[in-house]
């Protein structure tokens, strides 16, 4: 139980549904979507694409989702992969050919194919109950309204803007300032763009003027794209896969986002007492960052694209973290792991939902880096996604770019289940989100913690070689990690952030929200 005397947050307690999300207005959005008659898809969905305004450098309907889902009565989740592929004339020789050693973050080589539409008209049509003309009806009313920008996305935008071409500008910018807290902030062009969707079905995005004003936006600075490679995305469903950490089971997406490199970690992590340790201390803080080195390196070699992915048996085989965990020395840090193409970044929305009937969804949502590309559609605003930037141009790598491919992506949503509990969670931040899984379901498995203060605690993440190490973890944690070798820094922001729903064995749901960002869990 958290101690009342200082500041913090209770975990949040309701019997019939909750949703738990990174912004409130999302939140509420879900809540009355289940007070409306529908369930736990339908609200994910509504309270998704509202996060595209309230939290436009997050995400956007330019982007990407991933989802895990589970129906109610039915015992394994299920998982749909929203995310785009390169367009078809996409080639990592011609990059190569201008001197390029990845993937430039901001130029229409980086943007591909955006696919969280398609995945949320696919789950609505699949799963849903009420319409997606329902759903978009939130979204299309605060896009023409404006919402006030919240604290922490007003933390983000001015580092994020410095992106923003000058069309991106015109829409991203206020009055062509960087706004402030409770400046109010219109997207006129992404409610038009809905109204479409909601009156003519998902044809309306791919398809005609609005296809064409994104199409229109990539050529003009040298993109490859055409209008057949936006005519042509579909999301594509796919089969959790999970691992066992203490007799909690951590599900998670299959590639080609980053999940198996959580399992990875906690199965490294397994061959450590990390319960007899201090659970902010250096010895735990030493290890994480060591099984985590171990399981990135192996994210780096391994994931790609579902049909180039051909070494993930092995990535998960208890031999693998057996070897691997045999190389940590418990007194010393070892070299990082070499890093992807795909630079660290902090951007994504993640919201969780369940239903009375326990329908529960866990569902991811992002444009990559901080206003993704940078480049937005002229008529209508759509900011597009630089999530192109998770290939690599080394030849022969799995996850080398190519035409019609997908990347390896960061964004991860996740489930745990242990014993009749099951609950729906995920961990922002980019690449630190298989650590910040690992790290939640240890804090709850190893020190016994609820939902909300597994949330709360301190973290710390290892990034091109420096351990970025939360305020939240004494000066002296900090010199001891020096001494083992680690370059320790606080980092300027929060590292990632989180949010979670548990289904107890009671039936109650507890509901958690991290305390770094501006969301609440909301219940009823």
């Amino acid at each position: 139980m958290r101690d009342f005397h200082t500041p913090g947050r209770s975990q949040v307690l309701a019997s019939n549904g909750m949703c738990a999300t990174s912004h409130p207005l999302a939140a509420k959005v879900a809540v009355d979507i289940l007070n409306q008659g529908g369930n736990a898809m339908d609200a994910a969905i509504a309270g998704a694409v509202l996060l595209g305004i309230a939290e436009p450098q997050m995400t956007g309907i330019g982007g990407d989702c991933f989802v895990l889902y589970q129906r109610p009565g039915e015992s394994s989740p299920r998982a749909l992969n929203g995310s785009g592929c390169a367009p078809a004339a996409a080639s990592a020789a011609a990059l190569r050919d201008r001197g390029l050693e990845a993937v430039p973050l901001n130029g229409p080589e980086a943007v591909t194919i955006p696919t969280a539409m398609a995945a949320f008209a696919h789950l609505s049509e699949t799963e849903g109950k009420l319409g997606l003309d329902t759903l978009l009806a939130p979204a299309i009313h605060y896009a023409d309204e404006g919402i006030p920008v919240a604290p922490r996305v007003a933390f983000d935008w001015p580092t994020a803007a410095k992106c923003l071409n000058p069309t991106a500008q015109k829409h991203y910018l206020v009055d062509g300032q960087i706004p402030a807290p409770g400046q109010i902030f219109r997207a006129p062009g992404q409610a038009e763009v809905l109204r479409r969707v909601s009156k003519d079905g998902l044809k309306a995005f791919y398809e005609g003027e609005v296809a064409e004003d994104m199409v229109t936006a990539l050529r003009a600075l040298g993109g490859v794209h055409e209008l057949a490679d936006f005519a042509a995305a579909a999301p594509i469903d796919s089969t959790p896969i999970s691992g066992d950490y203490k007799g909690a089971e951590l599900v998670e997406h299959p590639p080609n986002g980053q999940g198996a490199t959580a399992i990875l970690m906690l199965n490294i992590l397994s061959h450590f007492d990390i319960a007899s340790m201090e659970p902010f201390g250096t010895q735990r803080a030493h290890i994480e960052a060591e099984a985590a080195k171990l399981a990135y390196d192996a994210r780096n070699r391994f994931l790609a694209d579902p049909d180039y992915t051909n070494r993930l048996d092995h990535m998960l085989a208890p031999e693998t973290a057996a070897k691997l965990a045999a190389l940590i020395d418990p007194a010393k840090a070892m070299p990082v792991a070499a890093p992807l193409t795909e630079a660290v970044h902090k951007d994504t929305v993640y919201i969780t939902v369940v239903d009375r009937d326990r329908m529960a969804v866990s569902l991811i949502y992002s444009i990559f880096h901080g206003f993704g590309s940078g480049i937005a559609s002229d008529k209508f605003g759509i900011l597009l996604q630089n999530r192109g930037a998770g290939f690599t141009l080394e030849q022969g790598h799995p996850n080398e770019l190519a035409g019609g491919k997908r990347p390896m992506h960061t964004i991860i949503p996740a489930m745990m289940r242990r014993g009749d509990a099951m609950m729906p969670f995920g961990v922002m931040g980019g690449a630190y989100q298989p650590n910040g899984h690992a790290r939640f379901v240890s804090n709850m498995v190893d020190f016994g913690m609820d939902p909300q203060s597994a949330i709360d605690a301190p973290r710390a993440f290892t990034d091109k070689g420096t351990m970025q190490v939360e305020r939240g973890y004494s000066d002296t944690v900090r010199a001891e990690l020096a001494e083992m070798g680690h370059t320790v820094q606080i980092p300027e922001g929060p590292i990632g952030g989180a949010q979670a729903i548990l289904i107890r064995e009671d039936g109650v749901l507890e509901g958690g929200s991290d305390p770094r960002k501006d969301g609440i869990a909301l219940g009823y």
